[in-house]
């Protein structure tokens, strides 16, 4: 479960975190923070003194680049090496599992101390001598447990380490409404570009990301929505007593809906929730993505997604599913598509070319 960076251990965990989410897609990167969203300020002549303001609206200032970071996970690792900020990453929890990173930033991450396989302890963390912490989640303090209890804002302080949320993923409580768009994600990519002093690679990779997802939006212009396909992600690595959805204020919905496709699931006002199989069947998806976790090479994860086809072909309450029946399967990766990052407008193109194949192009 170590990938799953967006909610924690799995999908119980996910629950107890009432901060992962999204900013609820309203297309504007810098909402108020009424709306759940974490704006940045503006910046004066050469990039500082820049300022962010969480999903409460409290400001944090910063008058020069931070020279080491912790991240919390994984979301935030992979941001930071995209925007070449890799070289400050002293510590990251939730780190990222073998393969699941991009092979061109494999190496850098895999450097990265790992401060805690899950949850950073509390002890560890302010004593790091970080002087920035990415924070994908809003509040720890509910996991409680082995996890201990997160730091207080004056510990952070005394410890010297300021701290820049994810809105994509960290304010669910106060968003309004799904997320539909990936505002929220390229918010973020700019605002830690900002506050590290990249921005000018912050705005390519948006760009890139904007381009993408841009050539899907033209192609499917002439689809009616009530024409597009319906679409549940099957959460195989959170197991499959009890399927566990991704609702509305998670990236997924965004994705799957830039995609062309109708998330079966968007009207659930959350970012996961655990579901009765009786609703996938009674809400019998056109097509299924195999949500896998990468196992670290491509054999281990065709074995897993193997694994979660026979599930669903064999299990009684999915096997006479129409997607089941028609073979409507979609072997692309849990963290490319829930975890909030550069590679979700990959994933849009890819889902785009499986369930619109005639109209994009450079599916799996």
């Amino acid at each position: 479960m170590r990938s799953r960076v967006l909610c924690g251990m799995a999908a119980a965990v996910a629950l107890l975190v009432t901060g992962c989410g999204s900013d609820g897609g309203s297309g504007s990167a810098d909402a108020s923070p009424a709306t759940g969203a974490v704006s940045a300020g503006p910046a004066a002549a050469g990039g500082f003194p820049v300022e962010v303001t969480d999903c409460a609206g409290t400001g944090t200032t910063f008058t020069a680049a931070p020279k080491k970071i912790v991240t919390s996970n994984a979301a935030g690792l992979e941001m930071l090496l995209h925007l070449g900020a890799g070289d400050r990453l002293i510590g990251t929890g939730f780190p990222p599992g073998k393969g699941s990173l991009p092979a061109a930033l494999a190496d850098q991450g895999a450097k990265v101390p790992v401060l805690g396989d899950m949850v950073i302890p509390k002890e560890k963390l302010l004593g790091s001598g970080a002087d920035l912490y990415v924070e994908t989640f809003a509040d720890m303090s509910g996991m409680g447990g082995a996890m201990g209890s997160a730091p207080t804002a004056q510990e952070y302080t005394a410890a010297g380490i300021k701290r820049v949320f994810l809105a994509s993923t960290a304010c669910a409580a106060t968003a309004q409404g799904p997320q539909r768009d990936l505002a929220g994600v390229e918010g973020d990519i700019r605002r830690l570009g900002q506050v590290t002093g990249t921005s000018a690679k912050a705005e390519e990779l948006v760009a890139g990301m904007e381009k993408k997802v841009g050539a899907v939006t033209a192609a499917l212009a002439g689809v009616a929505a009530d024409q597009r396909p319906t679409y549940f992600f099957f959460d195989f690595d959170a197991g499959t007593k009890q399927p566990v959805a991704v609702c509305g204020k998670q990236v997924a919905n965004a994705v799957i809906t830039l995609a062309g496709a109708r998330n079966v699931f968007a009207d659930c006002d959350a970012d996961f929730r655990p579901v009765a199989w009786e609703e996938v069947v009674g809400r019998n998806p056109d097509w299924i993505q195999l949500g896998v976790r990468d196992k670290g090479s491509e054999a281990a994860n065709a074995k897993a997604f193997d694994e979660a086809e026979k599930f669903l072909r064999e299990f009684p309450a999915t096997k006479g599913l129409k997607a089941v029946q028609e073979g409507h399967f979609l072997r692309i990766g849990s963290e490319v598509t829930t975890i909030a990052g550069v590679r979700n407008a990959d994933t849009v193109q890819r889902i785009a070319a499986v369930v619109h194949p005639g109209l994009v192009k450079g599916g799996q």
